[in-house]
Parts: C-alpha cells; structure tokens; sequence
C-alpha cells in the first residue's frame, strides 16, 4: 500500500447513458497507482420486466436506478466481484421487493460479504474494496455506504454530503474496533489499513463470537435517504483519488461549471481526474 509510479497512467475508460429520467456519466483511471484497482456500476433500472421474449424497460415513475463505486486495495478482485454483483444482490433482496432499499442496502452489503467467502475461488482473497451506492427512484435517492468512497449531492451549487467517510480514528469506528479485539495505531487499523469499514479485507473479520456489524472491520453500510427536490442537479459518487484533493463543495462547483458549459458528462469525469492529477501527484491517484 502506498506504492505509487514514476509517471501517472492517464488512460481512461468511460461510459454515459440515459433514459427519460436520468442521465449518467462514469470514468475510471489508474493514475499513480501500481494497479487499477478500482470497478463501478451504473443500471438505469433494477427492476426490468421480465417474462415476455424481450426484457421491456419499466415506466420512467416506478424505475429504480442504480450507481456505484468501488474503490481496491491489495488488489483487485473484491472490487471486481462486487462491481459485477452487487447491485443484482441488492436487487434479489426480500426488503428490495418490499421496496425497503434502505434495508436492501444493509442486507445486499452483507450478502455479498458472504457470497465472497462462500466461493472457493476467493478462499485466499486478502484483497477489498469501498462500497459507495445511490438508489434513485421517483422521488428519493438512498445512499449505502462502507469505506471512504464518498457520494454528494449538487443542491443548485451548493454540496451536500450523502455519505460520511469510515476512518479508524473516528470515535464510533475506533469504539467497535478495539471491542473487536483490534486496535487503531498512526490512523490505521491494526497498523494497516486506512478505512475502517469495506467489504473484502476478511483477515479483519475472523470473530466467530461477533456478528458482522460488529467486526473489526465491516462491510455494513451506512445509509442516507434524502427527498428529491426541485433543486437537486446531479450526484457525484467517486473513490477518495478526487476526496483527497478537493472539497465537495469544490467538486459540485466543477461539475456544475462543466454541465453549464454542455461538456458530455462523461468529459467532466474526466477532466476532473486530469484536474486532480495536476493538482496534486502525491495523493496516489
């Protein structure tokens, strides 16, 4: 952890999309890192209607889309597994049927902590990642989070954070940690790694005693519901490579400034990459 390169990679892969209801934009970039470690989701709807010879799109009021990111470390495997599945393990939910996606976010998150463990595939995986996810349907936007990913909401220019970042040192985390048997040392768990909620990293969940919730590191999520409103322009979701060099509010503005120059949503991702990559070449990408 912590390797960088002698030169960033800047080459990038994106994607954009749209339906009547919502537009996306999604770039990913191994910057300085050794490794590109890092995966994400975006479905425009979860739910499609099933049954018939073609899967039909369902009406824009009752669609529930889907974004996320996955932010790796020590390699990445869990990233990749969780960007392929978690969403269609969040959507196979009891509570997602009921349309509790609150629940289905706690319930998902865990799910796939399991269905990681229980592949014989992944027996050795020592690998994590950052989960950070946002729910939108017709009127509410629900945001799971684990890990220092970070979501926030563009409120006509002004940044409001979805998503509260999991760090060791925080009291609440650094509470359940050491009654797990761990400990927080230079604002590391256990000396070693830099969040303190992920889904992966099991060498941090090995208390047979303790149910997830309550591991040294977990994979459960906290889970923010916000109303959409008249003002609501748009949601970032992004890995800590932008977090850790701009501020929110910082980041909403750019965005903003971007879409009011009618750049493709995907080019403001990527510009803000570039924007990140000059600004700062010590932060790991």
């Amino acid at each position: 952890m912590g390797q960088t390169l002698s030169e960033p990679v800047v080459d990038k892969k994106s994607d954009e999309g749209q339906d009547d209801r919502v537009s996306f934009g999604v770039s990913a970039m191994q910057g300085w890192r050794i490794s590109m470690e890092d995966a994400h989701a975006a479905v425009l709807d979860l739910q499609p209607l099933e049954g018939e010879e073609e899967v039909k799109p369902a009406d824009s009021d009752v669609r529930i889309s889907f974004f996320g990111v996955y932010d790796g470390h020590g390699g990445d495997k869990v990233a990749i597994y969780t960007g392929e599945h978690l969403h269609k393990i969040i959507a196979k939910q009891e509570s997602f049927k009921k349309k509790d996606f609150e629940q289905a976010l706690k319930d998902g998150f865990l799910a796939i902590d399991r269905a990681i463990l229980s592949d014989p595939k992944y027996e050795e995986e020592v690998s994590g990642c950052t989960a950070s996810v946002g729910i939108i349907t017709k009127d509410k936007i629900y945001v799971g989070n684990s890990g220092d990913s970070r979501s926030v909401l563009g409120i006509k220019g002004r940044a409001k954070p979805l998503s509260f970042d999991h760090k060791p040192q925080i009291e609440g985390e650094k509470a359940r940690i050491c009654a797990a048997g761990g400990f927080v040392d230079f604002g590391r768990v256990n000396g070693n790694l830099a969040l303190s909620r992920a889904i992966g990293d099991f060498e941090f969940k090995k208390s047979a005693d303790l149910p997830p919730e309550q591991q040294i590191v977990t994979a459960f999520p906290d889970v923010t519901i916000h109303e959409i409103g008249e003002d609501d322009e748009f949601l970032v979701i992004a890995c800590d490579g932008i977090w850790d060099c701009q501020s929110s509010q910082a980041v909403v503005e750019f965005v903003r400034r971007g879409i009011a120059a009618k750049q493709e949503l995907h080019s403001i991702c990527e510009n803000m990459m570039d924007n990140c990559l000059a600004s700062n070449s010590e932060t790991g990408g």
